[in-house]
């Protein structure tokens, strides 16, 4: 109750301020600003200000409040002609940025401004830094979107540049997003201002803040570097660098989340890329707390800015050949450098739940001891933090990127697991949607031996099944090759596909059940490699179902079962 009397008292002490200008508070110009200081003021954030009393009664409520916001969505029934600067009054600033000089300068992979704008025509006027003088292909690249749609993707080639919004025409509002695409080494992007013709009160207006914010912080796969290359024959070119694709921006996306990202190509934990010497030149720890590695942005990042509910960090892949090198000694200096960076993170993330990664171009050896920094971590400073291995791409099925770097699909695979993770770090209920829930499933083959039924099973690397049947039993489900461990979600749907080859020709039945049968099916096996697919949706929820070949009834033969996925897809 002590806070709510102090309120009061600020009001009542406001009052007779607020009544000398009652009078002519229709004549008082209000602005986004205005509005924010209103909201702090009534929740006690904010000492109150003569102008919080919109509508001159001598007191400051919820009234001024709706006033306000009516005013501000009010046509003025005059047409003018206006510049906005690109400051948070007016524009949502995602990710890391820089205001130099009345332009608000983009720097980090996937930094963006967002805003609404209504009027009858809008134009954006864009600046670029020394990153224009570059190789066209190493040149700073950008898009636009207008509602959601793609206008503009382009490499910055000048000083300036303006990007026509909408034409002439009837009034409309529209939400706008000007996002870099390529890291930051290779030059920002700036914002100056937005020239609109309107006559709505306040025609630009930031777009809404998320609830949920995450960081990401990590190396080329988080840029998303080659993500549109040609082939893993093509050389990196910031052309082919695209962050909306990257692992890091879809996840966010598909949590509804706004981002930020810190990330660096060839840059690692102790050591960046090398062929097995140390390189000190590129490591992300050295300038984490900057905005910016690039020197005309290297100042330091104001963490308080907006508050991280999580922090991704996936790094390791560029210190694996230093490690490997001479990994007994190397694998304790690994270690001590992530921990000691973990705790740089938390110092300046001190409510985040920090999530830790590695694996998606390898890193079998080093993803051990992040397990363990981890579980120091754990002991040392706090328990809100989680680590998990990231799948190995899987180029054949998948494709690659430029330099052997993660595909498209790679990436949008990659986001839908962390997706899921970041839920189960903050206790949100997770949708699983895209994730294949057979992941982890367990993978055996049973045996009806009063059958007489015999098989031997491999299970590889890359979680191919092989399964050799020498007696097959009386029939089909005398022998069994089972993924088990599969937990459904009522109402989900889900799409089960592998791909199948035998020595023989043989019809096998599929199965997808547990507590009942949700699926069944059967296909026509044969020597050479096939595929099939097909989708069913799950009448209840159910933790412990399983994928079924039933694979008996004939002696001497073999199947390899592989890339077998089981993908909620609704």
């Amino acid at each position: 109750m002590k806070h709510k009397k102090t309120i009061t008292a600020a009001v009542a002490a406001a009052v007779s301020s607020v009544v000398l200008i009652s009078a002519a508070s229709g004549a008082y110009s209000y602005t986004l600003s205005d509005l924010q200081q209103l909201q702090g003021s009534l929740v006690g954030k904010n000492a109150l200000r003569t102008g919080d009393d919109v509508n001159g009664d001598g007191s400051v409520n919820i009234f001024d409040l709706s006033i306000l916001k009516q005013r501000l969505r009010a046509d003025t029934g005059e047409v003018t002609e206006s510049s906005y600067p690109t400051t948070a009054e007016y524009v949502k600033l995602q990710g890391r940025n820089l205001q130099k000089d009345g332009i608000t300068w983009l720097v980090q992979s996937g930094s963006a401004a967002e805003f609404t704008v209504t009027g009858t025509s809008a134009v954006l006027s864009l600046a670029g830094d020394g990153g224009v003088n570059s190789d066209p292909d190493y040149r700073p690249r950008y898009a636009v979107y207008v509602d959601d749609t793609l206008i503009l993707d382009k490499t910055m080639d000048a000083a300036s540049e303006t990007v026509t919004l909408f034409e002439e025409g009837a009034s409309r509002t529209a939400k706008v997003r000007v996002m870099l695409l390529s890291e930051a080494m290779y030059g920002g992007i700036g914002v100056r201002e937005i020239q609109v013709t309107s006559s709505a009160a306040v025609p630009v207006k930031p777009a809404a803040k998320n609830d949920l914010c995450i960081e990401f912080i990590g190396d080329s796969i988080t840029c998303a570097y080659g993500v549109e290359g040609a082939s893993n024959y093509e050389s990196f070119k910031t052309t082919t660098e695209n962050f909306s694709k990257s692992y890091a921006y879809l996840a966010a996306q598909q949590l509804g989340a706004d981002y930020s990202a810190v990330s660096y190509s060839g840059h690692g934990i102790i050591s960046g890329y090398s062929s097995g010497d140390k390189n000190t030149d590129s490591l992300v720890p050295d300038y984490y707390t900057l905005t910016s590695k690039q020197s005309d942005y290297a100042v330091p990042w104001d963490f308080s800015v907006r508050t991280n509910d999580a922090v991704v960090l996936n790094l390791g892949t560029n210190d694996i050949n230093y490690v490997t090198a001479e990994f007994e000694t190397r694998s304790v200096e690994f270690t001590e450098g992530y921990l000691a960076f973990l705790k740089v993170i938390r110092e300046n993330n001190p409510d985040a739940y920090i999530i830790c990664t590695l694996g998606t171009m390898g890193g079998e050896d080093l993803y051990p001891l992040i397990e363990t920094a981890v579980d120091t971590f754990r002991t040392e400073v706090d328990d809100k933090i989680m680590c998990y291995a990231s799948a190995v791409q899987n180029g054949n099925a998948d494709g690659y990127g430029s330099d052997w770097h993660p595909s498209a699909v790679t990436q949008q695979n990659s986001a839908y697991v962390l997706a899921d993770k970041i839920c189960q770090a903050l206790g949100m209920e997770s949708s699983q949607i895209g994730l294949d829930v057979a992941a982890d499933g367990v993978y055996d083959v049973t045996m009806n031996t009063e059958a007489g039924a015999n098989a031997a099973f491999f299970v590889g690397y890359d979680k191919s099944f092989w399964v050799n049947m020498v007696e097959g039993g009386d029939s089909a489900d005398d022998i069994e090759a089972l993924i088990s461990g599969i937990s459904l979600k009522a109402d989900g749907t889900y799409r089960l596909q592998f791909d199948y080859t035998t020595n023989v020709d043989v019809e096998i039945p599929v199965l997808v059940r547990g507590s009942k049968e949700y699926f069944s099916s059967s296909v026509e096996a044969v020597a050479d490699k096939q595929h099939f697919e097909d989708t069913f949706t799950v009448s209840q929820t159910d933790a412990d179902a399983e994928i079924v070949f039933q694979l008996g009834g004939l002696d001497y033969y073999n199947v390899t079962l592989s890339n077998v996925k089981l993908v909620k897809i609704g």
